[in-house]
């Protein structure tokens, strides 16, 4: 920073008596007030000596705590990343899908196991999105160093998704570029299933853009972002424009566009395939500017995608690999139990109906209650082989003893009427020879009410278990929920994906979990 000169009136007041050190009582001093042994060199030497030892110690304990740290970060961030491939793991093992069930399950499957694959691998894939002629292409070809993706006047040149492997400094195995097609080629719902595709696919989303954004545009980057992907906004061509209009452009999406979405750290300016003017000699020996295409300007992208990358690359893969996980897994599960619900309820009132029969002929008494514990069990554990949950017997006979204390009232009091019927109808089923047959149709009117209490019984303990299996069928406490919390408290401030975090936990039904030691 440039010294700022004193004041006119603070120099004149340092004019006259000031000009010169004094004594406490006014008078001047002269040199020979001090003498020359007052001051000693050599101590004040070894006390800069000895300071400056003491801050070479500091320094080196500062960078020591800040390679601690930074380790620590690292260890917190493969333990998230391979707590999620495991997650990711032990979902695809627990599918247990029938072929009716997979029928139209198709891409979900695909999806995950595509997802798996990414995780194993340790692939990263960013993809460039945007309105055509943004230069989609041309700033992927700038990012390789070489051209691989088509590029031209045509409108619209890229008509699908297309990815290439890209060599850069990176912890993880493998970083892909994926081109896309451009979004205003498509009406509103299919734009929409774009942004879907690609943001499944893609752990980072360089959204590219030209000047100011347009409606289209500001729908496009909204969808993405609700989609909780982490974006970065590259405005290109910034050397078509004047510097002072570049700015003002600038500034209008960060302030007004974007400032909802997105940080101005997110917001990077690059010429993919700038236009330089050159001097030529015409045919006719007249000297002309004619524009050709000079060194890509993206310099400032390529940084900021490698910072992105080193700091939480493996998180971002994570991350997105989790989303799609929990997002798939909901749907494969939702109809996986719709499906088997309804098997369930069959088996359920074949069980009943098979408890009532037993109850209602049986004209022993106790046996008939025996007999239809054991026809509640076999329902349980048809149940628990339906819902792909192994329980034997022993665990079925605790489990039924929990539904049973859990009905309470109902089970108590089916045991009492049953027991005090029971006693009744063997005794009418005894005397019918004596009255000859007079008492037989009390016996039938008690049987057909012992066979009503007990099917009652029956369908409630069934429809109890029912649900305890299918809240027990889901991913458990290890699935993708709990592995996406898990990849979020590894994040710090500097995040990019920081910004959505909130969005993130909302979609976990949970809220954002707040940071004990305050902003970092």
């Amino acid at each position: 920073m440039a010294a700022i000169p004193p004041s006119p009136e603070f120099s004149e007041s340092m004019e006259g008596p000031m000009d010169r050190p004094t004594d406490v009582d006014g008078s001047g001093l002269d040199r020979g007030d001090f003498e020359d042994d007052d001051f000693e060199g050599d101590d004040f030497e070894g006390d800069d000596s000895e300071s400056s030892n003491r801050l070479d110690e500091w320094d080196t304990v500062d960078r020591e705590l800040d390679a601690a740290i930074e380790s620590l970060a690292d260890l917190d961030a493969e333990l998230a990343y391979r707590q999620a491939r495991s997650a990711l793991r032990s979902l695809m093992e627990r599918l247990d899908l029938t072929p009716r069930e997979r029928s139209g399950l198709e891409p979900d499957l695909e999806g995950l196991a595509q997802m798996l694959d990414k995780l194993e691998d340790q692939r990263v894939q960013i993809a460039v999105f945007g309105a055509v002629s943004r230069g989609k292409s041309s700033l992927l070809n700038a990012l390789l160093g070489r051209s691989v993706f088509e590029t031209g006047p045509t409108h619209g040149v890229t008509q699908s998704s297309r990815s290439i492997h890209w060599t850069v400094p990176s912890s993880l195995g493998q970083v892909e570029l994926v081109d896309t097609p451009g979004i205003d080629e498509v009406n509103g719902a299919a734009r929409a299933a774009l942004a879907r595709e690609v943001g499944q696919a893609s752990d980072l989303i360089l959204f590219v853009v030209a000047g100011d954004m347009t409606q289209v545009e500001c729908e496009a980057l909204s969808q993405l972002r609700e989609a909780g992907k982490p974006i970065l906004l590259v405005l290109n061509k910034i050397d078509q424009f004047p510097e002072a209009d570049r700015q003002a452009i600038y500034e209008k999406i960060r302030d007004d566009r974007v400032r909802e979405l997105l940080s101005p750290d997110e917001i990077v300016m690059v010429a993919a395939a700038p236009l330089v003017a050159q001097v030529v000699q015409r045919p006719d020996g007249t000297i002309a500017a004619d524009l050709q295409r000079g060194a890509p300007q993206v310099e400032s992208l390529k940084l900021k995608i490698l910072e992105v990358l080193a700091r939480e690359g493996k998180a971002l893969v994570a991350l997105n690999s989790l989303l799609y996980a929990q997002a798939a897994g909901d749907r494969i599960l939702s109809r996986k139990l719709a499906l088997r619900d309804r098997s369930a309820d069959r088996l359920i009132w074949n069980g009943t109906i098979a408890k009532a029969i037993a109850v209602a002929v049986n004209p022993v008494v106790v046996l008939d209650l025996v007999g239809g514990a054991a026809i509640d069990l076999a329902t349980i554990l048809a149940l628990s082989r339906l819902y792909g949950i192994p329980m034997g017997q022993r665990g079925a006979i605790a489990l039924m003893k929990t539904i049973a204390i859990g009905l309470g009232g109902l089970s108590a009091g089916e045991w009492i009427a049953r027991l005090g019927l029971s006693a009744l109808k063997g005794f009418l089923g005894l005397s019918t020879v004596a009255t000859g047959g007079i008492t037989t149709v009390p016996y039938l009117s008690i049987a057909a009410t012992q066979a009503a209490i007990a099917g009652v019984s029956s369908y409630a303990i069934g429809q109890a278990t029912k649900t305890y299996l299918a809240n027990d069928a889901s991913w458990g406490p290890d699935g993708p929920r709990a592995a996406i919390g898990r990849v979020l408290a590894t994040l710090d401030e500097q995040s990019i994906v920081k910004r959505i975090e909130a969005e993130l936990w909302a979609k976990l039904g949970r809220p954002a979990v707040p940071d004990p030691f305050g902003s970092r």
